[in-house]
Protein backbone atom coordinates (compact mmCIF):
# COMPACT_ATOMS: atom_id res chain seq x y z
CA UNK A 1 0.00 0.00 0.00
CA UNK A 2 1.06 3.53 -0.95
CA UNK A 3 0.92 6.41 1.00
CA UNK A 4 2.54 9.89 0.99
CA UNK A 5 2.75 11.82 4.08
CA UNK A 6 3.50 15.79 3.99
CA UNK A 7 5.01 17.92 6.70
CA UNK A 8 6.32 21.46 6.99
CA UNK A 9 3.29 23.43 7.71
CA UNK A 10 2.54 25.81 10.19
CA UNK A 11 1.99 29.04 11.22
CA UNK A 12 4.34 32.49 9.26
CA UNK A 13 4.41 36.25 9.13
CA UNK A 14 3.89 37.44 5.74
CA UNK A 15 7.30 37.40 4.11
CA UNK A 16 8.49 34.65 5.89
CA UNK A 17 9.41 31.33 5.13
CA UNK A 18 8.30 27.29 4.99
CA UNK A 19 9.46 24.35 3.53
CA UNK A 20 7.08 20.98 3.04
CA UNK A 21 8.12 17.56 2.78
CA UNK A 22 6.16 14.96 1.55
CA UNK A 23 7.50 11.64 1.53
CA UNK A 24 5.76 8.92 -0.22
CA UNK A 25 6.67 4.89 1.38
CA UNK A 26 5.17 1.40 0.17
CA UNK A 27 5.56 -0.72 -2.62
CA UNK A 28 7.21 2.07 -4.81
CA UNK A 29 9.04 0.53 -8.43
CA UNK A 30 9.18 4.68 -9.85
CA UNK A 31 7.37 7.96 -9.37
CA UNK A 32 7.09 9.85 -12.64
CA UNK A 33 5.64 13.56 -11.83
CA UNK A 34 4.87 14.73 -8.31
CA UNK A 35 3.61 18.04 -7.02
CA UNK A 36 1.99 20.30 -4.84
CA UNK A 37 -1.53 21.51 -5.05
CA UNK A 38 -3.72 23.94 -2.58
CA UNK A 39 -6.85 24.56 -1.60
CA UNK A 40 -7.84 27.84 0.43
CA UNK A 41 -11.39 27.97 2.59
CA UNK A 42 -14.25 28.77 -0.14
CA UNK A 43 -11.89 27.86 -3.51
CA UNK A 44 -11.09 24.76 -5.79
CA UNK A 45 -7.88 23.14 -5.48
CA UNK A 46 -5.12 24.52 -6.97
CA UNK A 47 -1.55 23.34 -8.95
CA UNK A 48 1.15 25.56 -7.05
CA UNK A 49 4.17 23.01 -8.87
CA UNK A 50 5.11 20.13 -9.95
CA UNK A 51 8.77 18.40 -10.96
CA UNK A 52 8.83 15.09 -13.00
CA UNK A 53 11.13 12.75 -12.97
CA UNK A 54 13.62 14.36 -14.83
CA UNK A 55 13.15 17.72 -13.19
CA UNK A 56 11.26 19.34 -15.44
CA UNK A 57 9.58 22.05 -13.39
CA UNK A 58 6.37 24.09 -13.65
CA UNK A 59 4.90 26.61 -11.37
CA UNK A 60 1.52 28.71 -11.07
CA UNK A 61 1.79 32.57 -11.89
CA UNK A 62 1.07 33.74 -8.34
CA UNK A 63 4.02 31.61 -6.96
CA UNK A 64 7.04 31.74 -9.63
CA UNK A 65 9.91 33.28 -8.27
CA UNK A 66 8.74 32.87 -4.29
CA UNK A 67 8.48 29.31 -4.57
CA UNK A 68 11.35 26.37 -5.79
CA UNK A 69 10.02 22.53 -6.32
CA UNK A 70 12.27 19.73 -5.55
CA UNK A 71 12.63 15.98 -5.35
CA UNK A 72 14.70 13.42 -4.17
CA UNK A 73 13.97 10.29 -5.93
CA UNK A 74 16.33 8.24 -4.09
CA UNK A 75 14.06 8.65 -0.86
CA UNK A 76 10.94 9.06 -2.56
CA UNK A 77 10.25 12.67 -1.34
CA UNK A 78 8.96 15.99 -3.05
CA UNK A 79 9.71 19.62 -1.52
CA UNK A 80 8.19 22.75 -1.62
CA UNK A 81 10.27 26.28 -0.47
CA UNK A 82 8.22 28.99 0.46
CA UNK A 83 9.76 32.56 0.27
CA UNK A 84 7.89 35.73 0.29
CA UNK A 85 4.75 34.27 1.78
CA UNK A 86 2.04 36.59 1.70
CA UNK A 87 -1.86 35.96 3.04
CA UNK A 88 -3.11 34.95 0.17
CA UNK A 89 -0.93 31.78 0.14
CA UNK A 90 -3.18 30.24 3.22
CA UNK A 91 -4.15 27.39 2.29
CA UNK A 92 -4.15 23.37 2.94
CA UNK A 93 -1.09 22.20 1.17
CA UNK A 94 -1.51 18.83 -0.44
CA UNK A 95 0.86 16.66 -2.15
CA UNK A 96 0.61 14.43 -4.99
CA UNK A 97 2.59 11.92 -7.20
CA UNK A 98 2.37 9.57 -9.99
CA UNK A 99 3.35 5.87 -8.68
CA UNK A 100 4.26 2.44 -10.65
CA UNK A 101 3.30 -0.08 -7.82
CA UNK A 102 3.16 -3.42 -7.30
CA UNK A 103 0.52 -3.54 -9.78
CA UNK A 104 2.40 -2.70 -12.75
CA UNK A 105 0.57 0.45 -13.58
CA UNK A 106 0.59 3.84 -12.94
CA UNK A 107 -1.46 5.62 -10.08
CA UNK A 108 -2.74 8.76 -8.38
CA UNK A 109 -2.08 9.25 -4.95
CA UNK A 110 -2.28 12.16 -2.21
CA UNK A 111 -0.91 12.96 1.31
CA UNK A 112 -3.62 13.95 3.53
CA UNK A 113 -2.64 17.74 3.42
CA UNK A 114 -1.17 20.20 5.77
CA UNK A 115 -1.94 23.71 6.63
CA UNK A 116 0.03 26.77 5.72
CA UNK A 117 -1.19 29.85 7.24
CA UNK A 118 0.80 33.24 6.36
CA UNK A 119 -0.57 36.17 8.74
CA UNK A 120 -0.09 39.75 8.17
Amino acid sequence: QVKLVESGGGLVQAGGSLRLSCAASGSILKINTMGWSRQAPGKQRELVASITYGDSTNYADSVKGRFAISRDNAKNTVFLQMNSLKPEDTAVYYCNAEILGAGLRYREYWGQGTQVTVSS
